[in-house]
């Protein structure tokens, strides 16, 4: 088929980002109803104060251990709370509701946190929570929105090359530990996590150099995710590569726009979409996803049960160990 007019191609393009941002990080505005309290009882330091964190924005100095942190990054504050801190306001970018965070952080909050909007935070409701520190680590890098926040108290943003969400847990988890002065802690969740993982991938050698596709569907279209973001990395740390078709096409952002036209882009040795806002059947029903050669074969899955699917998109030290557990078995079984 011949390629979209140019033009059109660019008003898909910024209907379908518009799209994703909105239904993958859930409700711009979403707030929450008390402030919480400080967190008296944080765990003690392991690092000395000031603490120093190299960002993109340069070196972020926390002069003491923080006592009220409010999370803002994707994941941010799962990070915090697998460290044994609690924030006083945190975004719930996969509108969990409740606290704000998966079930396999359910309990790790005595006091709710308030509730902070995503892409569009209300810069007001921070200061009102008197943070001593900000973590906004797992984010889009925006520069007016660091100058913003940093002004209201130390804020810890992307590292260099982390714009547009491009931060591995990794990461996340130094910087956040580093800050909390608990980089001993982070250090240990770190290890454990990856032991979980090449412990996954020893038992399943099959995964081996396996091409994947890992992508989404909403509303407003088709679309994959390019190397260095959370889903892939999650993938290719039990083996897989990233469907090379994907990266060669990939630009700043996230993940990749596909068009029906271009759909056979997707195919690789195996197929892992979520579905974003829609039912799981408008993928799996779908005669052009199914005359996909992967598909065709069996070597693809279609997330159906939103714990698994969130667990995957949330790629926090603590939701990793979830998906492990959960989506192995599925890719293993349908490579079979």
């Amino acid at each position: 088929m011949s390629p979209l007019p140019a033009a059109r191609t660019g008003r898909l393009r910024r209907l379908w980002v518009t799209a994703l941002a909105v239904a993958l990080f859930g409700a711009l505005t979403a707030c929450g109803s008390s402030g919480g309290s400080a967190s008296d009882d944080a765990p003690a330091s392991s690092g000395a104060f000031p603490a120093k964190v190299d960002t993109k924005f340069g070196t972020v100095t926390v002069p003491a251990q923080p006592k009220r942190v409010v999370a803002l990054g994707w994941g941010d504050a799962e990070t915090a709370l697998a460290l044994g801190v609690q924030p006083v306001g945190q975004s719930d970018w996969l509108a969990f509701g409740g606290d704000g965070v998966g079930p396999w952080a359910k309990g790790l909050y005595t006091e709710s946190p308030a509730k902070i909007g995503t892409l569009e935070p209300e810069y007001e409701k921070i200061a009102g929570l008197r943070p001593d520190l900000i973590l906004d680590v797992n984010s889009s890098g925006d520069q007016t929105r660091y100058d913003t926040l940093s002004k209201i108290a130390p804020t810890l943003g992307v590292p260099e090359g982390g714009d547009q969400y491009k931060i591995s847990w990794q990461q996340q988890t130094t910087m956040i530990s580093t800050a909390l002065g608990l980089a001993d802690k982070g250090e240990q969740l770190i290890a454990e996590t990856q032991r979980k993982f090449t412990a996954a991938a020893g038992e399943h050698p099959e995964f081996k150099d396996k091409t994947i596709t890992v992508g989404s569907r909403t509303s407003a279209g088709w679309g994959a995710y390019v190397e260095g973001t959370a889903r892939v990395d999650f993938v290719q740390a039990l083996g897989f590569r990233n469907n090379p078709k994907v990266d060669a096409e990939a630009g700043a952002d996230f993940s990749l726009q596909v068009s029906r036209e271009n759909l056979q882009m997707l195919d690789a040795d195996l197929i892992v979409m979520a579905p974003i806002g829609i039912d799981a059947a408008r993928i799996s029903s779908d005669p052009l996803y199914a005359s996909l050669p992967a598909v065709k074969k069996g070597h693809s899955i279609v997330f159906d049960d939103q714990d698994i699917s969130q667990a995957f998109a949330t790629n926090s030290v603590l939701s990793v160990g979830y998906a492990l557990e959960k989506v192995v078995p599925l890719f293993a079984d349908a490579l079979k």
